[in-house]
């Protein structure tokens, strides 16, 4: 498949998003989309119209097809699902503008409209070679990551838990005999603590994984509550700093998710202080499998996500 020169003659045109409200409070949107089943080149080049000529041509640089493609479906998927969150007036995808904080993290920039108010919309972005997904919320940043639950690690897991994870995350590691278990929970571990230095906004350089620890306090939720039922009992997440084991804080909700049987996703969120002062507010969560413009598919409630730590309530 050459993605290289996208046409502009399209059979048809795009039809419009299908609007939702905004996440309401210490809610996360996740949507996600699997590379391989998107197959139509002409739906390739229709994404490719959404992009502004700066991002169209950094993909066009990036060689191999299959690179190509997952670097259009990532910015496609962005620009799709922020635009689905209409608020004053209709979002058109390729009219979005975005910027990045000094870390390289990306965000929207509103522009200020007399007839448009700025969303309070925060997202992050994460993908593998077979899954790419966006994360969003309101009014707090968030940050996530997906891995391949069949990832390899050619290093000794030991020794490289050494290098990049906390002594107490190594001694957890180092206590599993069973070889498959314990790759599987590093990569759990690794997922969620990308996941923290994503939210943070700063960057894996600016905080080093060996420079905290994630602890769950609980015993994980092993599955997603039916619509409408709170999680009473929340498990509690602390981040310890390595440096400083009395720095703890409870400011940040994460969530470890198996998704399609075949990825682990993690999301941090900030706890969001305005909302009613309620320090320990379940995180609410809705996952969508998206192809943008063909199909949206909810998937929360049913066996194609399982939780597997955190907080979560559908």
């Amino acid at each position: 498949m050459n993605i290289r020169c996208f046409q502009r003659n399209f059979s048809a045109a795009l039809p419009p998003l299908v609007p939702l409200q905004l996440p309401s409070p210490m809610e996360t949107h996740l949507w996600y989309i699997l590379p391989d089943e998107v197959k139509s080149v002409a739906l390739l080049n229709q994404y490719s119209e959404l992009l502004s000529p700066c991002e169209r041509e950094n993909v066009n640089r990036i060689c191999g097809d299959q690179l190509k493609k997952r670097a259009l479906l990532a910015r496609a998927l962005v620009r799709t699902t922020i635009a689905r969150y209409q608020m004053n007036c209709e979002i058109n995808p390729r009219s979005l503008k975005f910027r990045k904080n000094i870390y390289g993290k990306p965000e929207v920039e509103w522009q200020n409209e007399d007839n448009f108010s700025p969303l309070p919309l925060h997202f992050n972005i994460s993908h593998t070679t077979s899954m790419i997904a966006c994360g969003v919320t309101v009014n707090v940043p968030i940050g996530i990551d997906v891995e391949e639950k069949q990832r390899r690690i050619k290093n000794n897991i030991t020794a490289f838990a050494q290098r990049y994870f906390s002594p107490y995350e190594v001694k957890l590691l180092t206590a599993i005999s069973d070889p498959e278990v314990q790759c599987q929970e590093f990569i759990k571990l690794w997922t969620l603590k990308e996941a923290y230095v994503k939210a943070l906004g700063k960057g894996f350089s600016a905080v080093p994984f060996k420079t905290f620890t994630i602890q769950f306090r609980a015993p994980a939720i092993r599955n997603l509550h039916p619509p409408g039922i709170s999680v009473s009992e929340a498990s509690e997440e602390i981040v310890e700093s390595s440096n400083d084991p009395t720095n703890l804080t409870n400011n940040w909700q994460l969530a470890l998710l198996e998704v399609a049987g075949s990825h682990y996703a993690a999301i941090c969120m900030e706890r969001d202080k305005t909302v009613g002062g309620e320090a320990n507010m379940p995180m609410k969560l809705t996952v969508r499998k998206t192809i943008p413009f063909v199909e949206d598919v909810c998937i929360s409630g049913t066996d194609a996500v399982l939780a597997l730590g955190g907080i979560i309530e559908q």
